[in-house]
């Protein structure tokens, strides 16, 4: 092939390529803020393309073509390979970038699931919660005298001087026994999903029905002040978390109930993957949940309208963060 028809076969790939590394190349920040307005080449396509620069290079250094054309592959064959091949992103920003953009994106692609699972939560906290305002004896049926006394004890509102939620234990001490609870109670939410999604559906409904339980029991009974200022903190990461726990483990159920076209243990596969990624960011939620309550939540002396402010500014940013995160990522992204 003459040389002109080679340039004039490839020159479009050339530009292409040129334009990439330099929308690319100069900083990683920069072109990750600016991304969203980039409408050349993807990200995806770009391996394939150095690959396909570097057969182009041995072509025309072996049909003998000029200079000109020589050096301008290699000085793009040199870019490309050191960016590419340039030093990765830091672990710490791999993940903050992952709890950032990619965790919501990644529940909000399952959102099927996690509205069953929102269901299956809230709706027996909800009903058995006002169940127990009109019939206040129902708690009796859930826990026995002893239970209901503890609950009753933990939030006296005549003792407003002992700390919210709890009978003793140092901050750090109680914050260890959070993380080891909530941690646990996801675990189950979501493992337990293997059974069909049957086990999601059980840990769902009978967490939802302890929660509103316990919160009917001391609201019906006037100890309701103190227990909402406990609660109004922590209640928005821990709750939340556990819903879409419960949303992995239906997905994990679903891929083995209903595969699809894929064989049962490649679309078991895949869920984990998902489910694992999805517990990932659970975990995030849970522990800083284990550490409002711990160093936040039980504070007693704390008036009740700041309680509730906190809370509705975690309620609303962990909305927004899982309804908004990460919808200025391209779909590679969001796939990788």
């Amino acid at each position: 092939m003459k040389q002109e028809h080679f340039v004039q076969r490839h020159q479009s790939e050339w530009i292409a390529f040129e334009h990439w590394l330099d929308a690319r190349g100069p900083s990683a920040r920069k072109a990750r803020a600016e991304r969203r307005n980039w409408h050349g080449l993807s990200d995806a396509e770009m391996p394939s393309r150095y690959r396909r620069l570097c057969q182009q290079l041995a072509l025309a250094r072996r049909r003998g073509y000029s200079p000109v054309v020589t050096d301008r592959l290699q000085a793009l064959m040199h870019r490309g390979h050191g960016l590419l091949y340039r030093t990765p992103v830091p672990h710490w920003r791999r993940a903050a970038e992952f709890l950032i953009a990619g965790f919501p994106r990644l529940v909000r692609a399952e959102r099927g699931c996690m509205l069953a699972s929102f269901a299956l939560f809230w709706i027996p906290l909800v009903a058995i919660f006002a169940a127990i305002q009109w019939q206040p004896d129902l708690s009796s049926a859930l826990f026995d005298p002893v239970q209901l006394m503890q609950f009753e004890h933990m939030y006296d509102p005549v003792d407003p001087a002992r700390k919210l939620g709890r009978d003793n234990g140092t901050d750090v001490a109680m914050f260890g026994h959070y993380v080891w609870n909530n941690v646990s109670i996801g675990f189950r939410t979501f493992a337990s999903g293997l059974i069909a999604g049957i086990g999601s559906i059980v840990v769902l409904i009978v967490n939802g029905v302890m929660i509103g339980g316990v919160a009917g029991h001391l609201q019906a009974v006037g100890h309701g002040d103190p227990f909402w200022r406990f609660v109004a903190g922590h209640s928005a990461p821990e709750l939340t978390a556990i819903v879409i726990a419960g949303g992995a483990g239906l997905r994990l159920g679903l891929s083995l109930v209903a595969p699809g076209q894929r064989r049962r243990a490649d679309a078991l596969v895949e869920g984990g993957r998902r489910g694992a990624l999805l517990c990932v960011g659970v975990l995030a939620m849970l522990v800083f949940a284990a550490f409002v309550e711990a160093f936040w939540s039980s504070i007693a002396w704390m008036p009740a309208w700041i309680k509730y402010t906190v809370g509705g500014v975690l309620w609303t940013s962990t909305a927004a963060w899982l309804l908004l995160g990460g919808r200025h990522l391209p779909a590679e992204d969001a796939g990788a």
